[in-house]
């Protein structure tokens, strides 16, 4: 069992920066490829950026240049630093497995950002 646990969101105006920090702890040996999930109200889930075990990433178009994924092997924990930020980017934030590599977790309760004058 692996249980997950976001914070760092908050309300932010457009052009500033959050970053955000997901802890997974448990059960478990190690943490394979993680990624960060945003949702808002009508639209899908979508995945935002991934990263590896050994550091690879990948980030969804609409981010790119402006989120920055990482994370810390050894404590078990997956950051997103985020820049730059616009009202669209205003979501719940969760994280999870990479659905490329493992099937997903129990999910965690997200944090939420707003991105509002």
């Amino acid at each position: 069992q692996v249980q997950l646990v976001e914070s760092g969101g908050g309300l932010v105006q457009p052009g500033g920066s959050l970053n955000l920090s997901c802890a997974a702890s448990g059960n478990f040996v190690t943490i394979n490829a993680m990624a960060w999930y945003r949702q808002s109200p009508g639209k899908r889930r979508e995945l935002v950026a991934a990263i590896t075990r050994g550091g690879t990433t990948r980030y969804a178009d609409a981010v790119k240049g402006r989120f920055t994924i990482s994370r810390d092997n050894a404590k078990n924990t997956v950051s997103l630093q985020m820049y730059s930020l616009k009202p669209e980017d205003t979501a719940l934030y969760l994280c999870n497995a990479d659905p490329g590599y493992s099937a997903p977790y129990a999910w965690g309760q997200g944090t939420q950002v707003t991105v509002s004058s």
